[in-house]
């Protein structure tokens, strides 16, 4: 029986995989075209200031999956960390999601958590009844001023599309709150790895078993030399671009320093015009266990992604998801090949739905190999 399996991608994808795989009795070879493990999580030490820095932007990992905290607990000391997000708009700062305060300091008012709520509710638009684009839901819960004030030009900088062109979901993942709660996150279980992403991502894949090529990319010609392959890169790359290139956002980064401490916060976004980059991240309050003189900072700039860019948030529209269900009718009659990840099924994934999937992409594969039945192209429908 082959048991030499292939996996394309180093990032939390595969290595959770081939951490499985290998220690299930497999011979896993990953292959990254990359020169580092760990993906778009990928982290390293400033050799400047000697932050650690998320060099593809922030990562925060926060969960209320047991079985994916329990498994990166496995493999790295997570620290307490609370992401408490700021935002400058109209020459003012506040805090994000919006909560007590930040309605509080808006209407310069000083209400408590009934009397905000009644109030945010007359401030809503109830001629919008069934809500379907951003601009809608915005406007229908928080009403116009709070829309223009902290959505509007962001979402506009962020995903280079007026509001009213987007679905309303992408508003529903931002909470508004009645109290003076600022955790960004609403989960049991918020952290970082003590030592980096990079550090975790290693220790998971560093199994007996494992050979990871890295500045290796693999080609889809090779497929039978193995007896199967996980695939985490883009799908619409696997089949060279048949059907046209899925479409993404990426990011650009400015990078400066400075001594001391530059704005108090790790992540403070810019809702206005006046700044093009959407927010400044600043690397070293995302390890606040450790103390540095120097500092380290990314303005972060959204724009459409080029061919040699580096793929960040797919665009899920209308027209995208035609052209994606074109690929992934394709990859269902592809042999001995499973599209995983974030790129593999074109969805925005957290780090712990990432993780979870793909253990369960493993637990799939196990399955079927015992039971000598076929390994599905999705174990996760792309087009749900």
């Amino acid at each position: 029986m082959n048991k030499n399996i292939a996996i394309v991608g180093a990032g939390f994808s595969g290595a959770v995989i081939a951490n499985q795989l290998a220690q299930a009795g497999y011979t896993v070879d990953v292959f990254e075209s990359r020169p580092h493990i760990a993906g778009n999580c990928y982290s390293e030490r400033d050799a400047e200031t000697g932050v650690m820095v998320h060099v593809y932007g922030p990562h925060i990992f926060h969960t209320d999956n047991e079985r994916a905290w329990e498994f990166v607990n496995r493999y790295a000391e997570f620290k307490p960390y609370v992401n408490r997000v700021k935002a400058i708009t109209g020459g003012k700062v506040f805090t994000l999601p919006i909560n007590l305060l930040t309605i509080n300091q808006f209407f310069n008012k000083t209400m408590g958590p009934a009397e905000a709520q009644e109030f945010l509710q007359s401030l809503g638009d109830k001629s919008i009844e069934n809500p379907t684009t951003f601009e809608e839901q915005a406007l229908r819960f928080v009403g116009r001023e709070l829309y223009e004030a902290f959505f509007k030009t962001y979402t506009i900088k962020q995903w280079g599309l007026h509001p009213s062109e987007l679905p309303a979901s992408i508003l529903k993942r931002l909470p508004v709150r009645f109290n003076y709660d600022d955790n960004y996150f609403n989960h049991k279980y918020q952290g970082m790895p003590a030592d980096g992403y990079t550090a975790l991502v290693q220790s998971i894949i560093d199994v007996p078993g494992v050979t990871v090529h890295l500045s290796t990319a693999f080609d889809p010609a090779d497929k039978g030399n193995y007896a199967h392959v996980f695939y985490s890169g883009p799908i619409d790359a696997w089949f060279k671009h048949e059907e046209g290139r899925l479409p993404y956002r990426t990011l650009d980064f400015e990078t400066f320093r400075a001594d001391g401490d530059y704005q108090g916060n790790a992540v403070i976004n810019y809702c206005d015009d006046d700044k093009k980059y959407t927010r400044i991240t600043e690397h070293k309050h995302f390890s606040p266990w450790e103390k540095h003189e120097k500092t380290i900072c990314y303005a972060e700039y959204s724009r459409q992604c080029e061919e040699k860019d580096v793929p960040y948030y797919p665009i899920r529209q209308t027209r995208e998801k035609a052209q994606l269900e074109l690929y992934v009718n394709k990859a269902k009659n592809e042999d001995n090949v499973t599209f995983v990840g974030r790129l593999g099924t074109y969805r925005y994934l957290d780090m712990d739905v990432t993780i979870h999937e793909a253990l369960l992409t493993a637990d799939k594969f196990l399955e079927t190999a015992k039971n000598g039945e076929r390994m599905p192209a999705f174990t996760i429908d792309p087009m749900a």
